[in-house]
């Protein structure tokens, strides 16, 4: 391969490595973005990230807003569409029964590369005028909060680190694990592993505002919720 190969492979990957670190940071935004604000987050020139942005626009990854900021495009939802199918589809009557049974906001969670946890669907809980939101798409290390915790749990043993456990953070006897002031002050979660042989680890999770709350009845229904949604799956 000549050295003028190279370099455009070099400048191809690079180029496409910044338009998926765009995404990332638009997807973990709490509301859109301005080029600039979008170029701040990338540690890249306005113009660098204008070319970035007009190819996800040009694709409908990207869409502007009413006011001109940036936000995620309806085309990037369609190509989402079959990312764990199965799983969501097995988990959303399930998250959607214990989230107006708890009155929390319940969700998935899946191991994303080697220590990231990322949530995969939410449901809030209807008829609750304020809920604790875990959006789609958030991501947080594999050792921080319950659902982390979980995740480790469903792990294959020979692939699980050793589980570390904290005043804050810790796996319990039933099967579930439970977490507060981790990964934001103030909250709590409990989570239960789903295990299903030959797909990757998940787990099953609520998120809400830390206070006194039986955790015990809390974890029991997220392990007959995770046992339901791998019977589906299996």
């Amino acid at each position: 391969m000549s050295d003028e190969s190279r370099a455009a492979g070099g400048s191809s990957s690079q180029t496409l490595s910044r338009g998926i670190q765009a995404l990332e940071v638009l997807a973990e935004a709490e509301h859109p973005l301005t080029i600039a604000e979008l170029a701040n987050r990338l540690g890249l020139h306005r113009s660098i990230v204008y070319r970035i942005v007009r190819t996800l626009e040009e694709h409908g990854l990207v869409v502007r807003n009413s006011a001109g900021a940036l936000e995620l495009g309806a085309r990037l939802a369609a190509l989402a569409r079959s990312v764990a199918r199965d799983l969501q589809t097995a988990a959303l009557p399930e998250l959607t029964a214990v989230a107006n049974e708890l009155g929390m906001t319940a969700f998935v969670v899946v191991l994303d590369g080697d220590d990231i946890v990322t949530t995969l669907v939410s449901v809030e809980p209807r008829h609750l005028h304020a809920a604790v939101a875990q959006r789609p798409g958030t991501r947080h290390s594999l050792e921080a909060g319950a659902p982390g915790l979980a995740i480790q749990m469903a792990m294959p043993a020979a692939a699980r680190p050793a589980l570390v456990e904290s005043p804050t953070h810790r796996a319990m006897p039933g099967g579930y694990a439970t977490s507060h002031d981790e990964v934001i002050a103030g909250l709590a979660s409990v989570a239960a592993p789903v295990v299903v042989a030959g797909r990757p680890p998940a787990a099953v999770a609520v998120v809400y505002v830390h206070h006194d709350t039986d955790t015990e009845r809390i974890g029991a229904r997220l392990r007959a919720a995770a046992a339901a949604i791998a019977a589906e799956l299996a």
